[in-house]
């Protein structure tokens, strides 16, 4: 009853929400969703060429995934306040504009510090899109109908990394790699076109009337809500244990398994369909079944799963074959877990919507550089460390997911 009643609320589903629920402004969020994966994946295929035309060594040119990464994360906390106070459509305007202008950058770069500059300015800005298109969602919808839209975007969303590398890749058969960053800047321009034919998602009444300048203690706010840390904890040792897979599963497929590129490129692709089979499912299930239990389902996924791969990585069990099955279990239960955990934590959120989007997502990004440096750092040349990594987060993802859905006087 409680639930219903907040789906109803005017609360949560704004004024101009009818008109921002159509088929044009959900692919425009779709859009906005894929800016990460997009612009990190189009120019994986690249960068050995780019690491040549820059004169720049191997480690060196990899820092473009990490200090993306950095720039991504950190960037969702400015753009969350910023748009809780003035609304949504000027922020991610904003942000867009941020994310040519990088893109143009890395474009002309000429030696290694300019494009890792240059990157960081593009997460800046993509970091807009993906936390603001939340955020939207949530102005329109309440919880189970928000944690459906979000699985429907996020399956769409999906393509994108699915699709990436092997555009990159064409890209570079008729063009050299800096072509792949004009790309990006036609992307950012004809999104920014788009957003501009939107309603504002959050009405003047609505929007938070503290300065900007307390934003930070906005977030001291956010950090003490017990109901959204439980959620984004959740998510954030999920989160954890998936880079830590991507970051190792290259080397432990290929160099220790001893498969083709291509083959690690078909195991990549298939993690990716079965998160979209399982968002999909999701969007049928949600306001049947509810998000919260979907989420619980699928942090006990992550905890049965991730053990299970822990046990193939550590012992050999089942060979690669029982390595590879894991892995898409593992990956797969990102169809349950993030978009109610989203739905899920904002719904604990009555005003600075905004800013607890950006908070779940810096929390998210920034778990996921810690899972992919702890696989990097204790690399021992075995799928071990990254088992473990994988395990230890599954676990701790379920724990975060029981303390965040249990009942509150």
């Amino acid at each position: 009853m409680r639930e219903q009643a907040e789906m109803a609320s005017p609360s949560h589903i704004s004024v101009v929400g009818s008109a921002q629920a159509g088929p044009w402004s959900l692919t425009v969020l779709a859009s906005l969703l894929a800016f990460a994966s997009i612009s990190t994946d189009l120019f994986l295929p690249a960068l050995p060429r780019m690491a040549k035309a820059l004169d720049a060594r191997e480690g060196q040119i990899e820092l473009v995934v990490s200090t993306y990464l950095l720039g991504f994360g950190l960037g969702q906390l400015f753009w969350g306040p910023l748009s809780d106070r003035i609304g949504r459509k000027g922020p991610l305007l904003l942000g867009l504009a941020v994310f040519i202008a990088g893109s143009a950058g890395c474009a002309l770069a000429t030696a290694p510090w300019q494009i890792l500059a240059a990157r960081t300015v593009q997460a800046l800005g993509a970091s807009a899109g993906v936390a603001l298109a939340r955020a939207m969602v949530r102005d329109i919808y309440g919880r189970d109908q928000a944690a459906r839209v979000l699985s429907t975007l996020m399956t769409v969303m999906a393509i994108a990394p699915l699709l990436g590398p092997s555009l990159g890749a064409q890209v570079l058969v008729w063009s050299s790699w800096r072509t792949i960053f004009w790309i990006l800047v036609v992307l950012g321009t004809v999104t920014a076109l788009a957003v501009a034919t939107l309603p504002e998602s959050l009405p003047i009444p609505r929007r938070t009337r503290t300065p900007l300048r307390r934003a930070f203690a906005t977030y001291g706010q956010l950090l003490r809500n017990p109901a959204l840390m439980g959620y984004s904890a959740a998510m954030g040792f999920y989160y954890m244990g998936v880079f830590g897979i991507i970051a190792g599963t290259p080397f432990a497929l290929v160099d220790f398994y001893g498969l083709t590129p291509q083959v690690y490129a078909l195991v990549f692709a298939g993690g990716i369909v079965g998160l979209m089979v399982m968002n999909l499912a999701n969007a049928r299930l949600v306001e049947r079944v509810g998000s919260g239990r979907l989420f619980q389902i699928g942090a006990a996924g992550a905890a049965v799963f991730g053990g299970t791969f822990t046990l193939c990585a550590i012992t050999g069990l089942a060979g690669v074959s029982g390595l590879i099955i894991s892995n898409f279990l593992v990956v797969s239960v990102n169809g349950l877990l993030i978009a109610n955990g989203i739905a899920g934590g904002l719904s604990k959120v009555e005003t600075d919507t905004g800013s607890a989007s950006a908070l779940i997502g810096a929390i998210q990004y920034g778990s996921g550089m810690v899972g992919s440096a702890l696989v990097g750092g204790f690399a021992t040349g075995t799928p071990a460390t990254m088992g473990i990594v994988t395990g230890l987060s599954g676990l701790g993802c379920l724990l975060c997911a029981v303390l965040a859905t249990r009942p509150r006087n």
